[in-house]
């Protein structure tokens, strides 16, 4: 991980948490325990094998081990490894895509992705 890391630091989520609301991050991060809510982040997203997110995700980039049901917004590339399970609709530009990864989502790709906060503002705009 190397975008906006802090002393070769980056936010964490350890296996035996688990989190219920939005998060917001400057920096990479990564997710072994699990979060309920939403995630936004500038930098690379990664959710390791015990991982595991149910809501909404804003990211730079994205690697997932583990599994993530929602709507998933990357801007750059996202890449599910074998062990990955991915249900929900997701918007990115590449999409690397591992044999034995479960990828049961609509798929939107191109280099004009729409972040979540996007979506939100224009909601909230017109409501």
């Amino acid at each position: 991980m190397k975008n906006q890391e802090t002393n070769g630091q980056y936010s964490r989520i350890e296996n035996t948490t688990q989190i219920k609301g939005d998060i917001i991050s400057e920096a990479d991060f990564r997710v072994d325990g699990s979060l309920e809510g939403s995630l936004n982040t500038k930098g690379k997203l990664i959710i390791g094998k015990e991982g595991k997110i149910i809501g909404e995700v804003s990211c730079s980039s994205a690697e997932i081990e583990g599994q993530f049901s929602g709507q998933l917004s990357v801007l750059e590339t996202l890449s599910l490894k074998t062990t990955s399970n991915v249900v929900g609709e997701v918007n990115t530009n590449k999409l690397i895509v591992e044999t034995g990864a479960i990828f049961n989502a609509t798929c939107s790709m191109g280099k004009e992705v729409k972040s979540l906060d996007k979506k939100r503002q224009a909601h909230e705009k017109t409501a």
